[in-house]
């Protein structure tokens, strides 16, 4: 898997290629130090970014001492945007086909990149979110299942934003994502026709902040029309870390055992699973496991595991579609949901006697 995170030094090297092409400055460069306080940034990472440029043959070194040379840049190209992605996990932990986007980003001409630090990695905290932007030059930015405050921040800002995923209803952002509320209704009607009382939703503190979201709002509202309890338990909070994971199923699963549960994320999903199968837990014959994605290794996975399927193909392209938009001067602050739907499985079965 490929994929590009800019360094710093890279990031500077970035911005004064894209200034250099606008023709901001003539003859010569600015010194390093000058660079340096422009943009906050270390003498040695400017160095390092005037150094790429050399490489590339856009600027000319004339010896120690001296300020460098600017080429001839009638025969290079610049990209038309420089798209900055704030992803969700950092890198390494992202989805392939988020990757996608960045490639096909720069087959259109476009400067993509992933930024130094993720959402999760900045805490979803707005103040840490605002110094990384201010320290990364973008034309554009992608945000990855931001949080309200985070995405309602992007709003207030001069630079075009595009929500992927997140919680992005009803802020005036351009955005994209699965319609969970529809597949997640339906996953939840299949539990509750096959008599199942004790439905736990599992899903990340960070992603909770500020309270249900309209997914879980409307699964709690279809819960309580049958005329099931809905309380806290049926949303438990737990510390951003697997350990944090795992102390919360140990106390879940400890007095009133949730006869189904409906977990966010794929790998968070198999955590759960390999943790209650070490203690003779099983899917279906003493809990019900869902999954709110789709992902790769369900196929492989016997019992076959009941989730709610979408393609990436649709949001890939309404990326791609905003991105181009934004190029071309076009103001652009759709949302639109993709199809989701809920696919059932073998992990999913009847309530067991003994609950």
């Amino acid at each position: 898997m490929e994929f590009t995170l800019l360094s710093p030094s890279a990031q500077v090297a970035a911005y004064l290629r894209e200034e250099l092409m606008r023709g901001r400055w003539t003859g010569t460069m600015p010194g390093g130090p000058a660079l340096a306080k422009e943009l906050a940034v270390d003498g040695k990472t400017v160095w390092s970014a005037l150094g790429q440029l050399e490489k590339e043959g856009l600027l000319i070194a004339q010896g120690p001492g001296k300020r460098r040379k600017i080429a001839d840049l009638e025969n290079f190209e610049t990209p038309a945007l420089r798209v900055a992605i704030l992803g969700y996990e950092p890198p390494e932990q992202t989805e392939e086909w988020t990757f996608g986007i960045q490639k096909q980003l720069a087959a259109q001409g476009h400067s993509a990149y992933f930024t130094e630090k993720s959402l999760f990695e900045l805490g979803n905290d707005v103040r840490r979110v605002a110094r990384q932007v201010k320290q990364t030059p973008a034309d554009a930015w992608i945000v990855c299942s931001g949080s309200r405050d985070v995405l309602e921040w992007f709003t207030q800002q001069e630079t075009p934003a595009f929500a992927m995923f997140g919680r992005r209803r009803r802020l005036p952002i351009a955005g994209v994502g699965p319609d969970h509320v529809q597949a997640g209704c339906a996953a939840v009607q299949r539990l509750i026709d096959l008599g199942h009382k004790r439905i736990v939703i599992v899903s990340r503190e960070s992603q909770l902040a500020g309270g249900p979201d309209s997914i879980v709002t409307a699964m709690f509202d279809l819960m309580k029309a049958h005329g099931l309890t809905v309380s806290p338990y049926n949303l438990p909070s737990w510390d951003d870390s697997a350990e944090g994971l795992h102390r919360m199923l140990e106390e879940l699963f400890r007095f009133t055992p949730p006869t189904a549960l409906l977990i966010n994320e794929p790998f968070i999903f198999h955590a759960i699973k390999d943790h209650l199968a070490q203690r003779g837990i099983l899917a279906p014959a003493h809990v019900s496991l869902i999954c709110a994605d789709p992902d790769h290794t369900f196929s492989w996975s016997r019992p076959t595991i009941a989730h709610i399927k979408w393609d990436h193909g649709p949001v890939v392209r309404r990326v791609l579609r905003w991105v181009n938009n934004i190029a071309n001067g076009k103001d652009d602050h759709r949302q639109i949901l993709t199809k989701a739907v809920f696919v059932d499985g073998e992990t999913v079965g009847r309530v067991p006697q003994n609950r």
